[in-house]
């Protein structure tokens, strides 16, 4: 005997044989038909009025750098997003049901995301169904994503949140719950982390995407399969074809619905939906350690990659020198002293800090081996101090055909800045002269794709601490 389809069945939909709904409000055609199967008394209730969930994203889908930008995602990097739905057999589930679940994929990504993937690169964000917050406890997920929180990813809030996330994404690792199924309605590239076809309706439009949509090998590199994933993408038809049969009416339909069951007129004016509110801007401070590897490539040009795992992935091959930069709010205390570069970020006129130049004449007085400190002032610049010298302000400069100034967070101009200095060694003299030559010409920083021009200049008119 076939499984009771979700939602469809009788036992949901039938009180003492009679339905238990006036209305029953479907998105599409195919759901009426199998519901005529499933449940055929309540067949009659069905209405087709679109899935209002749906349009509120279509609708908002000029919006998208604005979410992205309200999720701290900088011009060029790209945005994963991480989706799971609540059972066993999900993405963030354990497979204890019927051992071929999720298997909890998503711990095991955590900590290889910090390792594969390159912070100035890559954003992560993670949406996990309302459910799994309510049975383990905000506290318990909280810990369980503490690390990667520290090392950027950013959790969304699972019921005002995820639809903004959904358009900011650049691509969705997930599995059979409806946030992916609506990344791939989208037109998002989706990585099947978890497909448990078992617990689906063979003959729902669902299953067919599960069957055919690219899966996740959790044995294998992850960066890899995203870039291929995201080069060979071709959406699939079904999952837009079969979201909703009317895109863009379910207010018109809906509201005529409840107030024909009202028997009362409309109102003259258009039916609409509440348009998706814009966000808090997230920061997402990385605390946890990095490792940088800088590569000079020429006068004054820097290339940059910053990994928060315990190593890059990439090899000596790449050449270039490695350097620890660490914020100064980081839980790793014991890393600060070994430091290169100690940042953090913050308003110029914080009290708290005195000003810039007295924070970074602070941290180098405290932290011995710390080569430069820098503070983070805004999106597009940073006061920093070498050690032994006098403050500078690095300040990103417009790149032709670049609409955004500073797409680079302005903590790796620093780590550029000291690249720069001991690409030489550690010899006084020629710091100094490579100093003045990044104040008079700048610097270019390379990061991934992205060129960054940066200005050194000297911190003038002093802050009140120089």
């Amino acid at each position: 005997m076939p499984a009771p389809v979700f939602g469809l069945a009788p036992e949901w939909l039938l009180s003492r044989g009679r339905p238990v709904a006036d209305a029953l409000v479907l998105s599409h055609p195919e759901q009426r038909d199998r519901l005529r199967l499933a449940c055929p008394t309540a067949a009659p209730t069905a209405v087709l009025a679109g899935d209002p969930c749906f349009d509120r994203v279509l609708a908002a889908r000029p919006r998208r750098e604005r979410f992205r930008r309200a999720l701290g995602v900088r011009p060029g990097q790209r945005l994963v997003l991480l989706n799971s739905t609540w059972n066993s057999d999900s993405l963030f589930g354990d497979g204890a049901e019927d051992g071929g679940g999720g298997g909890d994929v998503v711990a095991a990504l955590l900590d290889r995301i910090a390792d594969e993937f390159p912070v100035d690169e890559f954003r992560f964000a993670a949406v996990l169904h309302p459910n799994i917050w309510h049975g383990h406890g905000p506290g318990q997920i909280r810990a369980w994503l503490d690390r990667a929180r520290r090392a950027g990813l950013t959790p969304v809030d699972p019921l005002t949140g995820w639809r903004q996330a959904l358009l900011a994404a650049d691509a969705v690792i997930g599995d059979h719950g409806s946030v992916t199924y609506y990344a791939a309605a989208l037109g998002t590239p989706v990585l099947l982390a978890s497909a448990p076809l078992d617990a689906l309706d063979p003959d729902a439009p669902i299953s067919s995407f599960m069957r055919e949509a690219p899966k996740l090998d959790p044995g294998a590199p992850l960066a890899p399969q995203l870039a291929e994933l995201v080069r060979r993408h071709r959406p699939l038809p079904g999952p837009a074809e079969f979201t909703t049969s009317v895109p863009g009416e379910s207010a018109v339909r809906l509201r005529r619905l409840f107030y024909s069951m009202m028997r009362e007129p409309e109102p003259d004016r258009p039916a609409s939906l509440t348009p998706l509110p814009l966000p808090d801007h997230e920061t997402a401070p990385v605390t946890v350690p990095l490792l940088v590897r800088a590569l000079v490539l020429g006068p004054g040009e820097v290339a940059i990659s910053r990994w928060a795992g315990s190593r890059p992935a990439t090899g000596p091959e790449d050449g270039g020198e490695l350097h620890v930069a660490v914020h100064e709010d980081t839980r790793d205390v014991d890393r600060l002293d070994l430091a290169d570069v100690v940042f953090r970020d913050g308003a110029p006129d914080d009290p708290r800090f005195g000003s810039p130049s007295v924070w970074t004449s602070e941290v180098l007085r405290r932290h011995r081996d710390c080569a430069l400190a820098a503070y983070v002032t805004g999106p597009t610049g940073c006061v920093v101090r070498v050690r032994g010298g006098e403050p500078l302000r690095l300040t990103a400069v417009p790149v032709a055909g670049a609409e955004d100034v500073g797409a680079a967070d302005p903590a790796v101009y620093a780590s550029a800045l000291y690249a720069w200095l001991a690409a030489d060694g550690p010899d006084a003299v020629t710091a100094r002269a490579r100093l003045a030559r990044a104040v008079t010409d700048g610097l270019v920083l390379r990061a991934g794709d992205r060129v960054q021009r940066v200005r050194v200049a000297p911190l003038v008119p002093p802050d009140p601490g120089s």
